[in-house]
């Protein structure tokens, strides 16, 4: 399934870094080739000696080396080579400097300069792992694009038992074959709406909510690293695009309704987005002052296009799986049905926008999914997780 793919692998230092070798090798059975990086703590663990005898390849450690003049420039070169860069194993130290855009060695420095795909396979303590700052720039990393497998749960090296232990080998190729070699979406088209939408008022002032657009970024990367082609129609976030995505930003609720339309046909339509209910009737072109003695301007409103309920109910070109989002603040399950039924689509996930557990802009979502009578409620868990179980609760479902 890796036929003539290029994996860059990064090593960082910690006793994980054994699992590698492993790696290296059934990456080589299917068909890859490998380029090492090691930071200099890697080197207590494995060998270079090691790593270039099972990838056949030389070993890079050092931004700057005497004997090669091409050497400064392995940032650059070993980055563009790759389809994929995997992190393995990936330290507390190293995930730290990847969210603040350290440059310091080699390793840092290049995976900051990479434009292709990042996996990353976490290996640490437990409570290294459960802390507070691992924890924030795991959300960090997980909402620029990058794709995390692991850590799993047992004995640790020191002795303890909990979470840290590095993703086994199997689930490592897993995760690489399903990024490269083809997943389970493979051939189908997704398109994703992510983000609030903003109605204008006058040049300057408009109308929107407090939709960040994680939630639906992580679901349009989710879908893309089980091999769908996805088309992301996106309002205004301060996010990075998901890797592997083609992104379409918008607006207003008729372009991002004008954009859906122009995608299809499609097989999945995820309509994450937190779309404006209404829209100004009266926009000024100019800027409305405000005038003292004078009260403020009315502004006329009107509904916007429903565009859940435009795709579900579509006479042709309906997309086979339909989902919608529910975002309430009262009677949570009520509503979503209420919507699930008035809208026609297949699947509502439903999640409390109420101020004391609000959703909104933060890393973490508790979503409940509908699916006729069905309810399926989900743990707490980050916005990328709940992305992943539902690309995979997607992908069982066209399956049948």
């Amino acid at each position: 399934m890796l036929d003539g793919r290029r994996i860059l692998l990064i090593l960082s230092g910690g006793i994980a870094a054994y699992k590698s070798l492993d790696l290296i090798r059934r990456l080589k059975e299917r068909g890859a080739s490998v380029a090492c990086v090691v930071t200099r703590a890697a080197t207590q663990f494995v060998t270079p000696l090691s790593l270039a005898t099972l990838s056949g390849e030389p070993v890079h450690q050092e931004m700057f080396d005497s004997s090669d003049p091409m050497a400064g420039i392995d940032h650059i070169r070993l980055t563009r080579e790759a389809d994929l860069v995997v992190v393995a194993p990936a330290t507390a130290h190293l995930l730290a400097r990847m969210a603040a855009g350290l440059a310091d060695d080699l390793a840092s420095t290049l995976l900051l300069a990479s434009d292709k795909p990042i996996l990353i396979a976490p290996a640490m303590n437990s409570r290294m792992w459960a802390h507070p700052a691992t924890q924030a720039n795991l959300a960090l990393l997980e909402s620029r694009g990058i794709d995390r497998v692991g850590p799993g749960s047992g004995e640790l090296a020191c002795g303890e038992t909990g979470a840290g232990r590095m993703a086994e080998v199997a689930e490592i190729l897993a995760r690489i074959e399903t990024r490269l070699g083809g997943g389970p979406l493979t051939g189908r088209h997704a398109i994703v709406t992510s983000g609030p939408t903003i109605e204008a008022i006058d040049p300057v002032r408009y109308i929107a909510n407090r939709s960040s657009g994680r939630q639906g970024h992580a679901i349009a990367a989710a879908l893309a690293e089980l091999g769908a082609r996805v088309t992301l129609i996106s309002g205004p976030v301060a996010l990075a695009d998901p890797p592997g995505c083609r992104v379409i930003r918008v607006e207003s609720a008729v372009q991002m309704l004008h954009e859906t339309r122009a995608a299809l046909p499609a097989d999945i339509a995820v309509c994450a987005a937190a779309v404006a209910d209404w829209t100004v009737v009266n926009r000024s072109l100019e800027k409305r002052k405000k005038k003292i003695g004078e009260p403020p301007p009315l502004i006329q409103l009107a509904p916007n296009p429903d565009i859940l309920a435009t795709l579900a109910r579509a006479d042709t070109e309906r997309p086979a799986l339909v989902i919608g989002f529910a975002a309430e603040t009262e009677s949570l399950l009520d509503n979503a049905r209420d919507k699930l039924l008035r809208k026609g689509c297949d699947w509502i996930l439903a999640n409390s926008v109420a101020e004391a557990d609000s959703s909104f802009g933060g890393e973490e979502n508790t979503v409940h999914l509908l699916d006729g009578e069905a309810i399926e409620s989900w743990p707490r868990m980050s916005k990328a997780e709940v992305g992943r179980r539902l690309a995979q609760r997607i992908a069982a479902a066209l399956a049948d």
